[in-house]
């Protein structure tokens, strides 16, 4: 998927949703366990509900490789399920040596086909660059993300510089604004305006807003650009919304609730 056709999707479901898929065999309803591929079966069900209110899927790789080779069937059944006009992101976090590196984008890019594929940078560029040889393909970089540990790296300031800026200032030689995007974590409200400061043409995946506590208000008003530039995820708050037969329909709602939120915001964005 380009980015123009990105924005057609945003403009169309005036929306900039992303519904995380993080199946867990602990918590999804227990009909479903019942059924020949309970990992698919629940993300079938949730992507039914929620794509009309979505414009990207990101399945968590972890929730499916732990289950072995029948994991990764899953997988690539969820991934060959999400509708052509919704991202796919391999929520994977990728990056090794660059022959390794090239092996995981053939995985996820080839074999997968997923649109977009969560990478780690922090090998440099050589980790990366494998990547960004795909067409129409996106990879998305860890630069400031939501999680409590980030503070023990990301946020290390030398010389009046975090090191989250450090990345997007080298990784701005690496790909372009049609072929990457940044995770900047929505838990952070006072830095998200920093990583758009650093990075005004790119778009971000937001996660934390929901059931980690960041607001969708308040990343808007800090990381949203004249495109929208963001792509908000959700995963528990959606797909969890119910532990019954029910899941579905709650998950609809939810998602649905977010849909009209930032639908308020796309009307009033300079396209």
């Amino acid at each position: 998927m380009t980015k123009a056709e990105l924005i057609a999707q945003i403009k169309q479901k005036e929306s900039f949703l992303c519904v995380g898929l993080d199946p867990d065999l602990a918590k999804i309803p227990p009909h479903l366990l019942q059924t020949e591929d309970p990992l698919f079966e629940f993300c079938k069900a949730i992507i039914d509900a929620t794509h009309s209110y979505a414009v990207a899927f990101k399945p968590n790789t972890a929730f499916f490789e732990c289950h072995g080779a029948a994991g990764w069937e899953s997988l690539s059944k969820t991934i060959a399920y999400i509708p052509n006009d919704c991202l796919i992101i391999a929520d994977a976090k990728r990056g090794d040596i660059g022959n390794t590196s090239a092996y995981y984008a053939k995985t996820f890019f080839e074999h997968m086909q997923a649109d977009a594929l969560t990478v780690a940078p922090y090998m440099g560029s050589d980790s990366v660059l494998p990547f960004l040889q795909f067409n129409n393909k996106w990879v998305i970089l860890l630069a400031l993300t939501s999680n409590e540990g980030a503070k023990d790296f990301q946020l290390v300031e030398a010389n009046g510089k975090a090191l989250f800026e450090t990345v997007l200032e080298k990784s701005a030689a690496w790909g372009t604004p049609e072929n990457m995007m940044y995770v900047v974590g929505a838990t952070r409200a006072e830095d998200i305006a920093r990583v758009r400061a650093s990075a005004p043409n790119y778009f971000f995946l937001v996660p934390g807003v929901g059931a980690q506590g960041g607001d969708l208000d308040t990343v808007v008003k800090y990381g949203a650009n004249a495109e929208c530039g963001l792509l908000v995820n959700s995963s528990r708050a959606i797909i969890y919304a119910s532990s019954g037969q029910d899941f579905a329909v709650a998950a609809k709602k939810e998602a649905l609730k977010m849909q009209a939120q930032m639908a308020l915001h796309v009307q009033r964005f300079e396209w």
